[in-house]
């Protein structure tokens, strides 16, 4: 047997705060040693914080990174345990993405990424450089010294190891391949993977892809919690030879750790013929560097990785026990609870959005208190309910009262009512509030309606009217001066409560509804709005869902004002954002395929929509680059700075109408 535990941190960092994050580092690292674990991981990027985007401009942060790196090194040089760590390193004149490898209190290199994307919500390849086969260097990383950097190999008392970062992984023809074939039993993948819907089983699948068709074992770490929009869900993976061997939980900042014998890698390895005659193939045409010190590198597609030789010896493995099945049979499958997928889907992304406005709320350091425009309407509801999650469970190790305390302390709700609005959403608000346990707040804003509508009257010119539209913008901007003016007095993070189908159709208003602090939901559609709250009435069994639920959507700024007669159904206007934003077909295509979806809906209904939507679309964009930061949910955001980079001065003139 060749035993060895595996360990993964999961470490919740903040981007700059390196002196936080380096602590957090070493907390995780000693947890990970108490398990007894031989080879640390720990996330990409985790001592500077992800994603930096073009603070890693700034020499300065990067080189805080190998401060923090020599520190995590020292503080850890009593413990016999490899550690990989995600750095930024200055090398080579530019700024690489790195995995370091250190133990008792030695780096022994840094292993840049080599895939570096620029698709989605990633920008790396526009300040990072890469990595590539047979890149060899030392590099001085101030108070670590002069450290090898490059395609490196690193040869420890039980195995040979490979470090690689993010994306490395998810292509197939990744630096995994020649590594593994130039021995590396052991790979070690550190992400900062953003969430979004879906993921986990694309990961999960593959890695344990890469696993089999490498014959290796992986070690994939992923960052947790949130930064800016984007989330990371954490977990992690080991997957031997492509069985999955360990799963860590998500959304939560922890260490976990899973023993393996490395033998049964090197068994699988000499029984899969196909492997060994695609490692000889390699290795007739690859020039070796068996050492820092060999020769001159030659074409880099044929160069093999230098091979770092650690010297060391780590903890024991006599103190290790053969990885067997909980269950004790090798022929059975481990029983396992059927997950509902509803109920995943649904506590995921609840899990998601609670960690995004938690993280906000606490790492910006600027608000003392979470506060909602409460409407009576299921998007303002959806948001409190996620604030009040997120309160809920970060303080639940002090009991009901002290979660009570606690909600009561930070969360505020304020219902501000005009003509229009009715005592049903007034209800239902009050209800949903107080169920809750946070403070509520009525307050008219009819009076203030009135002098601003004839105020700005007076601005007009003789001939001039104030349309209908600017008065339903009125109410909605003196919400939101209300709720900047709550903002500003008592340093409340203002929730913005939009969706994602408002936006997507310009349903919303410049400094009105599509103000706030952070928008919470703004890319999540409006289907799944109401599906996640028909979960959660069943679920939580709270009135207030309930009475909310019962009103047809709407604005409440004119009256017997209902969304979906402005717009269209809901289900249609998804399926257009769907078709038009994300699959990219134009207004003629959408209606033929909003054809075959809605049968029971007249084709000349649907291809009025799709030209009434493809035509919203295009005009809303210059609201999109108004609007606050969002939260990253999917594979589509509604952020032009973040991922639809689409621009703002447009003609839909190219475009073929239904």
């Amino acid at each position: 047997m060749r035993l060895l535990r595996l360990g993964l941190a999961n470490v919740n960092t903040t981007v700059g705060a390196t002196d936080s994050n380096v602590e957090r580092a070493i907390v995780a690292c000693r947890k990970l040693y108490a398990e007894g674990v031989t080879v640390a991981a720990l996330p990409e990027q985790v001592l500077g914080g992800y994603p930096p985007e073009d603070l890693l401009l700034w020499p300065g942060f990067v080189s805080a990174q190998s401060v923090a790196l020599h520190k995590l090194a020292q503080a850890t040089q009593e413990l016999p345990m490899a550690i990989v760590c995600g750095v930024l390193v200055q090398a080579l004149e530019q700024i690489y993405n790195c995995a370091a490898f250190l133990f008792k209190g030695t780096v022994f290199g840094v292993v840049p990424k080599e895939k570096l994307p620029l698709y989605n919500v990633f920008y790396e390849a526009r300040t990072l450089s890469r990595g590539f086969p047979g890149l060899y260097a030392e590099v001085n990383l101030g108070p670590c010294g002069k450290v090898p950097f490059g395609d490196l190999l690193f040869d420890c008392d039980f195995g040979r190891v490979a470090l690689e970062v993010c994306e490395d992984i998810w292509s197939p023809d990744g630096p995994m391949r020649r590594r593994s074939y130039q021995g590396a039993e052991l790979v070690i993948n550190l992400s900062a993977s953003p969430f979004r819907i879906g993921v986990q089983a694309t990961r999960r699948e593959m890695v344990s892809t890469r696993a089999s068709d490498n014959n290796v074992t992986v070690v994939y770490v992923n960052a947790v919690g949130a930064n800016d929009g984007l989330i990371f869900d954490g977990g992690g993976f080991v997957s031997q030879n492509g069985r999955l061997v360990h799963d860590a939980p998500r959304f939560v900042e922890g260490v976990t750790s899973v023993t393996v014998d490395l033998r049964r890698t090197t068994r699988l390895r000499s029984e899969n013929t196909t492997w060994r005659m695609d490692r000889e193939e390699f290795l007739s045409r690859t020039t070796l560097n068996n050492g820092a010190s060999h020769g001159k590198l030659h074409d880099s597609s044929t160069c093999g990785a230098h091979v770092i030789e650690v010297g060391r010896v780590t903890e024991s493995s006599q103190k290790l026990s053969y990885p067997t099945p909980p269950h004790r049979n090798f022929f059975l499958p481990t029983p396992t609870v059927q997950l509902d997928p509803r109920r995943f889907f649904c506590e995921e992304l609840l899990d998601a959005m609670a960690m995004g406005v938690g993280d906000y709320f606490e790492k910006t350091g600027a608000f003392k208190q979470i506060g909602v425009a409460l409407s009576g309407g299921r998007d303002s509801l959806l948001c409190l309910l996620i604030a009040y999650r997120y309160v809920s469970r970060k303080y639940r190790h002090l009991g009901t009262d002290g979660v009570a305390a606690k909600v009561k302390e930070m969360l505020r709700a304020f219902y501000m009512p005009t003509r229009y609005s009715s005592h049903e959403t007034c209800g239902a608000a009050e209800v949903a509030a107080t169920e809750l346990g946070i403070p509520f707040v009525i307050l008219s804003i009819e009076d203030a309606f009135e002098r601003e509508v004839e105020a700005t009257k007076k601005m007009l010119h003789p001939g001039e009217e104030l349309t209908a539209l600017t008065v339903q913008n009125i109410q909605a901007r003196l919400r939101a001066e209300r709720m900047w003016n709550w903002s500003n007095a008592v340093s409340g993070l203002f929730l913005q409560t939009g969706n994602m189908s408002e936006k997507a159709a310009g349903y919303t208003t410049i400094g009105g509804d599509l103000m706030g602090c952070l928008a919470v939901i703004a890319n999540l559609p409006k289907t799944v709005v109401n599906y996640l709250l028909d979960y959660l009435l069943e679920t939580e069994k709270l009135i207030g869902i309930q009475q909310t639920i019962a009103i047809p959507a709407t604005a409440e700024l004119a009256p017997n004002q209902q969304d979906e007669r402005d717009l269209m159904p809901f289900p249609v206007l998804d399926a257009c954002i769907a078709l038009h934003a994300a699959e990219k077909l134009d207004a003629a295509e959408l209606a033929d395929v909003l054809r075959d979806m809605f049968p029971e809906i007249p084709e000349a209904t649907l291809r009025g929509w799709s030209n009434k939507f493809t035509g919203l679309f295009a005009r809303a964009i210059y609201k999109w680059v108004q609007a606050p930061l969002s939260l990253h949910l999917g594979n589509l955001d509604l952020e032009r700075e973040r991922s639809l980079q689409l621009p703002v001065v447009t003609r839909s003139e190219w475009q073929k109408r239904a």
